[in-house]
């Protein structure tokens, strides 16, 4: 039972235990190899089995533990009368739940609370063998007032070693005036321009902006999470996805640990989006996240691509 007062503190102590829950959920399908793939609106966007269970142990978990929590997942899935209760995850985390919670969200009620969940983001990824299930990830945010404040990002196949099948897996979390948790941040770009992008949604746009930042590099992979974990660990300058694609699941928890490292993520403009329970889905101007400079990066976004990409 957590035992911290802060409510947020609470919600991503759980989210920490509920994350890892839905990435055990993840492994074991895959593990079975009947992953139950479904097209949604095409071959780029998928739906799998551990998809759908996922979401159901995330969402059974934190509204069985928060009564009246919004919560909004990817998945469009029908209302089960009952809960499975093999899904039900009851745990927190102790490394939350000590931790202090930041003076401005001490007063936070329930009522100023949207959670967004990608039970898995990079699921083309995850269908597509061994060699991308790094990329894969389990989202889940925490929006306090329509402002992303607190996140966990799991990652289920971290050092996913594809000659013995074995895997590390590792979580992080962070909360806004706390700070990020459970990796490290290390330059690793050698003062080059390291940029990353979609491996599977690449447009003329995209191509067009990434051309004008003038990069040393461009590295294209998955999953949204994934993307911004580059960020955060040095491991590239910016992530850039010029077009419309990502969905507020997608970003709601990496920009909570982004923004509480000093990091920022935007659309095109360089306006931060909004998580309010009514917003629309779509993240309609792009995004932008840096570690560092970013507005080096808006500047860089060529006016014609400025646009025709609307801010929300």
């Amino acid at each position: 039972m957590a035992s911290n007062s802060c409510l947020v503190m609470r919600l991503v102590s759980a989210s920490v235990s509920v994350a890892k829950r839905a990435g055990t959920i993840v492994r074991d399908i895959r593990s079975k190899g009947s992953l139950g793939v479904v097209e949604k609106t095409g071959k780029n966007d998928l739906q799998t089995e551990a998809d759908r269970k996922a979401q159901r142990c995330i969402v059974a978990s934190l509204t069985r533990r928060f009564a009246g929590i919004i919560v909004i997942g990817e998945e469009e899935l029908p209302k089960e009368e009952e809960i499975d209760e093999n899904l039900i995850e009851n745990g927190y985390s102790e490394e939350v739940d000590e931790s202090e919670c930041p003076e401005a969200l001490k007063d936070v009620n329930i009522e100023d609370v949207v959670i967004w969940v990608d039970p898995l983001d990079g699921t083309k990824e995850f269908t597509e063998g061994t060699k991308y299930l790094d990329h894969v990830t389990v989202l889940i945010g925490v929006a306090v007032n329509g402002k992303p404040v607190g996140g966990v990002i799991h990652q289920p196949f971290y050092k996913f070693d594809t000659d013995s099948q074995t895997y590390v897996g590792r979580t992080m979390w962070g909360v806004v005036g706390l700070g990020a948790f459970g990796f490290k941040h290390e330059d690793q770009t050698q003062g080059k321009r390291i940029l990353t992008t979609t491996r599977s949604h690449g447009t003329e746009a995209v191509q067009e902006t990434l051309r004008a930042m003038e990069p040393d590099e461009v590295l294209r992979v998955g999953g949204a999470g994934h993307k911004v974990l580059l960020v955060l660990e040095g491991r590239v300058s910016a992530y850039i996805f010029a077009s419309m694609g990502c969905k507020k699941w997608d970003t709601c928890a990496p920009e909570a640990l982004l923004v509480a490292v000093g990091g920022k993520l935007t659309d095109v403009h360089g306006n931060v989006y909004r998580y309010d329970k009514d917003i629309t889905h779509m993240n309609t101007g792009g995004v932008v996240a840096a570690y560092r400079k970013h507005e080096f990066y808006i500047e860089r976004v060529p006016q014609s691509i400025k646009d025709v990409l609307p801010t929300q």
